[in-house]
């Protein structure tokens, strides 16, 4: 049976470690790619750079915490702050919320990193 590229690619990548401390290589190499992409059409759709689902699951697991931080704020009526996180980990946060009626989300400056956390209130 003939071995697929993307396998072979896929297998490379991981077997070098290539998604990195919690995805950071992934997000680097994503980050350049769109970049150029850009460049070259700025029409053009943004993509997601995945190795082994690591994304896929990763991008889950933190609607998953999303979702438990909305439900505190519903059943408490206080804020909760979630960790710092990249743009687009915070983006992913905002888009899973967005349409919540009870729960709003703002992106606030964290001291001390460049990485901004994601402060979770009741809608006004």
């Amino acid at each position: 049976m003939p071995v697929q590229p993307k396998e072979t690619l896929e297998k490379i990548l991981t077997s070098l470690g290539f998604i990195g401390r919690q995805g950071q290589t992934l997000a680097d190499l994503q980050y350049i790619t769109n970049r150029l992409l850009f460049q070259q059409d700025t029409t053009a759709p943004k993509v997601m750079v995945d190795v082994g689902g690591y994304r896929a699951q990763a991008r889950e697991a933190l609607v998953k915490k999303a979702m438990d931080a909305a439900e505190k704020v519903r059943r408490w009526g206080d804020a909760v702050e979630l960790e710092p996180m990249n743009a687009f980990d915070r983006r992913v946060v905002h888009q899973a919320l967005k349409d919540d009626p009870d729960v709003e989300t703002h992106s606030v400056e964290v001291d001390g990193t460049e990485k901004k956390a994601i402060l979770l209130r009741p809608r006004r």
